[in-house]
Parts: structure tokens; sequence; C-alpha cells
């Protein structure tokens, strides 16, 4: 089972903890279609279920509840017929209370699915944990659901019946870089560590995608095949992805295409007029939710001598189809291959390995040496009306009054600092050390997949990071 839970370890170990807990659980399971919720749950779980359901998508509820009425008769095939719901979950009771385990554990998954309207489910869901479950110490309930909007509006972060109730929650976050290399090794892929870097860039970190990739393709052919090809499984991924996830999906498709339109990211201000959605509360947590799925960033921006909220693109696939994949305007079932060496493989890269950046921090703070360090992680601009301007993507202004000033470059092979490339950094440290930190030390940090090449002007760098600080 360990191999099979390549990353997932330790959410493996938090939900063998909830099962041993002594009391009864409600455990919700959350994150984007593809993670691996369903997966890990039954990996860990599988030989404790006492019982499973899975809602059905696109169905009605007399539907959904003939589903259950069947998979309840599998476990007990004296069960009744119920009518609603409500009789649905006194049938389940009944039938718990007759197994003879000391802990009862309970599956609900794509629990969203079942709540089709005016089936009322959700109040006898409520109800079968609030009345019966939660009172007594040995029922363990799981429930998932790749909806989450839903899953947080009515379980997580529920106002009605459930309204702190779940127990534990649970936020299956993609695999890491140095995760998806552990998947891809393990599975005999002969894959460099940029190349892993380069799949990452692609297909972020997303279990079921990377089972998708066939060991005896390159990598170039894998995307082809996967993006390009008349059946390629992850050509309307997009549009399924957010289906998926979110309720009036294309509130959430406007702000991400807007955002893939501006890499350095937008102000809400900019957001609003982007996507001529209205401005109110329910627009704040559409951008709530995007966040806590991984999909966007906020972080602080400092310019115009103000500091603003920025909302900027993190998901790498999205990144990709937008500026590979909607690209591809004669369906060439090779575009990918074709496009190695050409401007847009090079415009993407740098911004994808950006992202990939952004998403490893923490990586980036241990080769740094401060993991434990208090920081500040922003963007920053000079101001307006400064002259010749300036832009750092990532400055990480530390507790002990250093600051990392760093510039990311995806490249072939060792990065190789020309002149005209050195006097731009040191007009950049410059511009930052007098009009924003002029009383801390600044670090010029360089993140590269190989390092620096040695020549006159590499004495500029004072921290190198590469691929292999970003797997680890």
């Amino acid at each position: 089972m360990e191999e099979q839970l390549y990353g997932r370890e330790k959410e493996a170990k938090l939900i063998e903890s909830y099962l041993q807990s002594g009391r009864s659980e409600f455990v919700a399971v959350y994150g984007r279609r593809r993670v691996g919720k369903t997966f890990l749950l039954r990996q860990v779980l599988d030989k404790h279920l006492c019982f499973s359901f899975t809602g059905m998508a696109n169905t009605t509820g007399t539907e959904q509840l003939r589903n259950f009425n069947l998979t309840l008769r599998q476990y007990r095939p004296d069960a009744p017929v119920c009518a609603n719901w409500q009789e649905a979950f006194v049938a389940l009771q009944r039938f718990l209370d007759r197994v003879k385990r000391e802990t009862k554990v309970v599956l609900f998954d794509e629990l969203p699915w079942m709540d089709t309207p005016k089936s009322h489910f959700l109040s006898a869901f409520e109800h079968f944990w609030n009345a019966w479950a939660s009172a007594r110490s040995d029922i363990k309930l799981f429930v998932c659901g790749s909806a989450a909007s839903w899953m947080l509006d009515n379980v997580i972060n529920s106002h009605g019946g459930l309204h702190n109730r779940v127990t534990h929650e649970m936020l299956l976050q993609p695999f890491t870089l140095g995760e998806c290399r552990s998947y891809l090794h393990a599975r005999r892929f002969g894959y460099s560590d940029k190349e892993v870097a380069e799949c990452y860039m692609v297909f972020g970190g997303i279990p079921y995608y990377l089972s998708l990739l066939d060991k005896e393709q390159s990598l170039a052919q894998n995307i082809d095949r996967l993006f390009f090809s008349p059946t390629g499984e992850l050509r309307n991924e997009k549009e399924n992805l957010f289906r998926s996830l979110f309720r009036h999906s294309e509130d959430y498709t406007a702000v991400i295409n807007a955002l893939s339109a501006e890499v350095k990211g937008l102000t809400r201000s900019q957001l609003l007029d982007a996507t001529k959605l209205n401005n109110n509360a329910l627009f704040g947590k559409r951008l709530d939710e995007l966040e806590k799925c991984g999909f966007i960033r906020r972080y602080e921006d400092y310019s115009s001598r103000q500091r603003q909220t920025v909302f900027q693109l993190t998901d790498p696939l999205c990144h990709f189809i937008h500026s590979v994949a909607e690209k591809n305007r004669h369906h060439d079932e090779e575009f990918w291959s074709h496009s190695q060496l050409s401007p847009m493989y090079n415009t993407w890269a740098g911004l994808a390995f950006e992202i990939l950046c952004l998403n490893h921090i923490a990586q980036i703070k241990q080769a740094l040496g401060i993991s434990g360090m208090q920081t500040s992680v922003y963007s920053w601009r000079t101001p307006a009306d400064a002259g010749r301007g300036a832009q750092i993507d990532m400055v990480i202004d530390r507790a002990d009054r250093c600051v990392n000033v760093c510039e990311m470059k995806f490249c072939r092979e060792e990065y190789e600092l020309t002149r005209l490339e050195s006097e731009r950094l040191e007009h950049r440290l410059y511009s930052f050390m007098r009009y924003a930190e002029p009383r801390k030390s600044l670090r010029l940090t360089m993140i590269t997949p190989f390092g620096i090449k040695q020549n006159t002007h590499s004495h500029l760098v004072q921290n190198e990071i590469t691929i292999t600080d970003l797997l680890k």
C-alpha cells in the first residue's frame, strides 16, 4: 500500500489516527478534481469499511435514492425500500447497529451529487450525524467530493445544521515536484530531473494526470497524445474541471481566463473590470474558493507607494492550456513536439517555471537555510513616478533583516549572466534599495534548473537554487 500512496503518507497517517481516536469522527475530505481523494480514502479505509456509498453525477433525486437502496441491500439483503432520505438514514442506522465491530466506518463519496433539488438530502444527513452518530463513540464518518464550493458551503463552513460539526477537514493538495519524481521513478519512467520539472510545469502534480503518462513515450509525445490527439483524455479538461468543482462554474472560469491573460496578476478591481462580474460578497467568495483549491494565490504587491492585494494564476495546467493548447488553431496532433524550439515554448516555459517556484516556497526557504524563520513573500515594482521602472517577481523579506531578491530563469543548461543582464539586475537591486528597503541587507538569489555559469558577472549572485533543491 505504501508504494501506491506516494505523496500521501502524511494524510494516510492522519486518517489512521482518526480511526483510533476512541470517539466518533466526522471527516470531510475535499480538493480539486483528479487529485486522488477517493483513491486515498479507499486505500486506507478499505479493510475497515462497514458501508460505502457513491453519489451519481447528473441524475435525479429518485435515481440517487434508488442507488442508495440497492447499495444498502448489498450489505443488508433484508433492508426496506426507502421512499425518502430520512427513511434511508434510519435504515442505515439500523444496519450499523447490527454490525459487530468496535469501530464502524462509513464513507460517502461524491457527497455533493446526492444533494439534488428538493430531495431534502442535506437535512436528513444533518439529522443522521447530529441526532445519532455524534452521540456515539464508534462511528467514523468520512465524506468527500470534488465540488469544492458545495463542500465548503454545506459541510466545512456550514451555517446550518452542520455548523462546527466536522471534527477534521482535509484539503488534498497536488503532489510537490519531489513527490512527482518519486511517483514517476517508482513506475520506471526514465525522466531526468529537468523533464520531471517540465512535467510538473504542464500537469501541476495532479496524480490522475500523471497516471495517464506512458513510460514508452517521451514527455513531448505524451503531451501531444493527451492534449492534441482527437481522442486525447485532456482535450477538454479545463471545462470539465471547473464544471465538476463549482456550481455556476462560468464565474470561476471567467476569473481564470482573466488571470491567464495577465500573468503577473490583477487586483480585485481589475478583475471585476475584466470579468464584468458583480462587486459583492459572492465575488470575494469565488476568489477564496479558487485560492483554497490552489488555482490562484493572493500576494502583496508594493507599487504606487501603497500595498495592494493582487491575485495571480498559480495552476500549471490552466497556464499550459491558455499559453499553449489554445494556440493550436490548425489542430496539429504533434503541436507540442513541433513547438520545442519556438518563441511560444520559451515564453510558456519562463512563466511556467515561475509558477513552479511560487508553488515551492517551502523548498526555496529550506535551500536558503531559513525554513523556521518568519518571512513575508511578495512581489515589488517601482512606483509609477520613479522614472525607469523595475520589477521583482519574488521577494522573501526575512525576520533577520535580510531580503532575498529572487530571479527565476528557465534554461536548458547553466544560466549565463551577460553584461546586459547583470546591469538590469543591478538596477533592480538599486531601485529596491532606494524605494523599498534601504536599511536591510539584499541578497540576489537566482533560481534556475542547473545553476549559474561562472564568469565575470556571476559574482553578483549570493544564492543559487536549482531543480535539485526544489525536488527536496
